[in-house]
């Protein structure tokens, strides 16, 4: 018995051509395709480089001596982050939403405060 031929008693299968399988599978509807991505995807990822930038130059500026001036640029770009993180939405947050709304601006705001407390508190030593 081939493969075309029914079992005895049976009805004849049938089985679709090629061709038939072919345009049975482009008459499906296909969602649409995403759209182009654009890079940053959100604004919020566009404030996330900045931030990330503005940590960049902190970090030059500590490397290269001022430490204070430094750290005041990452405790600033910390805050600068908390408050964003706060006022975005969530789909518009992008890297700057890690956790709950909650839970990121507790964490960069303390963080931020904490830096620039102890910039303004150390007292400066002698060489």
């Amino acid at each position: 018995m081939t493969a075309q031929e029914a079992p005895e008693g049976g009805p004849d299968p049938v089985v679709p051509t090629e061709a038939e399988v072919v345009a049975d599978l482009e008459a499906v509807d296909r969602p649409p395709a995403p759209p182009v991505r654009r890079y940053p995807s959100t604004i919020g990822g566009a404030f996330y480089i900045g931030i990330m930038l503005a940590t960049a130059i902190g970090m030059t500026i500590v490397v290269l001596g001022s430490w204070r001036t430094g750290v005041r640029w990452i405790a600033g770009a910390l805050v600068l982050a908390a408050f964003l993180r706060l006022v975005l939405p969530r789909k518009d947050a992008g890297m700057l939403a890690a956790r709950h709304r909650f839970f990121d601006v507790l964490f960069l705001g303390s963080l931020g405060g904490l830096l620039l407390f102890l910039v303004q508190t150390i007292p400066d030593q002698p060489l």
